[in-house]
Formats: C-alpha cells, sequence, structure tokens
C-alpha cells in the first residue's frame, strides 16, 4: 500500500523548489544589477534593410488594388429608365454642327467604368491592372 503525500509534505517541497529557484536566479540578478549601476547601456542595433523584396511586394500588389478601381461602375443606375445620364441634352447652333451632352455621358450611362469617360479613360489606362 503506497502513502499518499500530506498537505505539510507538499508544502515543504514547494517551499524547497521556491528557495531553489530564488538562488538559482540570485546570480543572475546580481550581474543585471551591477551593470546597470557601472553606467554600462545594453546595445542595440539593426537589421540592414532588405528594399527589394518590399519593392516586389509592392509592385505585385499594385494591379490588384488598381483593377477594381479601374472597372469600378461609377453609374448605379446605368441601363436603367431612372438613369439621369441617359437623358441627353443637345443644341444645334446656328453655325457648326449640333453640340450634346450624349458623347460625354453615354460611357457612364452605359454601365462603364474610369477607362469608358472621354478624357479621363486614356489617362486610366496607363494605369496598371
Amino acid at each position: 500500500m503506497q502513502k499518499t503525500p500530506t498537505k505539510a509534505a507538499a508544502a515543504l517541497g514547494t517551499l524547497v523548489l521556491s528557495v531553489a529557484g530564488l538562488m538559482a536566479a540570485s546570480p543572475a540578478q546580481a550581474a543585471t544589477t551591477s551593470a546597470t549601476n557601472s553606467g554600462a547601456q545594453p546595445k542595440a542595433s539593426l537589421q540592414p534593410l532588405a528594399v527589394s523584396p518590399a519593392l516586389a511586394g509592392l509592385t505585385g500588389a499594385v494591379p490588384d488594388v488598381v483593377r477594381p478601381a479601374k472597372d469600378f461602375r461609377l453609374d448605379p443606375l446605368a441601363n436603367s429608365a431612372a438613369d439621369p445620364l441617359n437623358n441627353g441634352v443637345a443644341l444645334k447652333p446656328d453655325q457648326g454642327g449640333p453640340v450634346s451632352t450624349q458623347p460625354v455621358t453615354s460611357g457612364l450611362s452605359n454601365g462603364g467604368g474610369l477607362g469608358s469617360l472621354p478624357l479621363v479613360g486614356g489617362a486610366a489606362g496607363l494605369l496598371p491592372g
């Protein structure tokens, strides 16, 4: 039949282990306090910068970020009867040809994005993606 440890024996074992832990930690703590008291400062140095992985990640991510902005549908009412851009205004002056808003708004009223705008569309083609 085995004996089970009593509470007093368990407390004594815990005390012994605690004292052993304190004694093991004391020399390291004494060395640390003596180093700080002598005026020695800890030294730290930075790792060299690695620019090429950062640039590779940036150039790889830019097309994926810009593509949705280029293809984003700017007119939510496009191709519907309630689209105000679908209703164009035309003017026929005495001299010259007719002037209308249809060439400007037709790209958006047909559901186009940034690339369908007359002046901005060419510049949007320069963006990656």
